[in-house]
């Protein structure tokens, strides 16, 4: 069974950092774009930052441009998400996916997320 498992999220001071993982089981994950995604508490769902499986390009919401940077470890099947100097507005559950990075199409399963909380 195809799964990913999303991980490191935790309660964090504004201006900390967190660095959350995308593991991949059941399917190889090098050969999918990675998206990772955020949901604020009563927002909908939103691509925040996306590498591509072949040209290694990555793209950013505004938002999170120079704050955040994603990688993944093809080796250990994982994706990753560094995310610096958080702010309140950061907080929410982030997902990661296999997508199409031009659009944050999905094509594989999302994993279950994990919670990020910034708070004083």
């Amino acid at each position: 069974q195809a799964q990913l498992v999303e991980s490191g999220g935790g309660l964090v001071q504004p201006g900390g950092s967190l660095r959350l993982s995308c593991a991949a089981s059941g399917f190889t994950l090098d050969y999918y774009d990675i998206g990772w995604f955020h949901q604020a508490p009563g927002k909908v769902r939103e691509g925040v930052s996306c590498i591509r499986a072949h040209r290694n390009s990555t793209n950013y919401a505004d938002s999170v441009k120079g704050r955040f940077t994603i990688s993944r470890d093809n080796a250990k099947n994982t994706g990753y998400l560094q995310m610096n100097d958080l702010k309140p507005e950061d907080t929410g559950v982030y997902y990661c996916a296999a997508v199409r990075c031009g659009d944050y199409r999905v094509v594989g399963p999302w994993g279950q997320g994990t919670q990020v909380t910034v708070s004083s």
